[in-house]
């Protein structure tokens, strides 16, 4: 089987590099935002069982669901509003 490469070269107006580069900074916070949602939960679940450091972690309610995809695609529409 025979696979065939192919390369092309954009070249966008200045208009056009503007969107592009704020598309991918907006995708950028959002995804950021995600993945500071799980990792803050994950490390308020790994504290010692005697001890808790309350000034060093951020503490997320025990009763708290892990965000996974459902959740974090009902936050996705904060995450725009915060960056927009």
């Amino acid at each position: 089987m025979l696979t065939l490469t192919y390369e092309y070269k954009a070249n966008p107006t200045d208009e056009q590099i503007k969107l592009i580069e704020h598309t991918i900074d907006v995708c950028r916070q959002v995804w950021n935002f995600a993945l500071r949602e799980r990792k803050d939960w994950l490390n308020s679940r790994k504290s010692a069982v005697n001890a808790c450091s309350i000034t060093s972690e951020y503490i997320i309610p025990a009763a708290a669901p892990y965000p996974n995809y459902h959740t974090q695609a009902k936050s996705l529409t904060q995450a725009k509003k915060q960056y927009p």
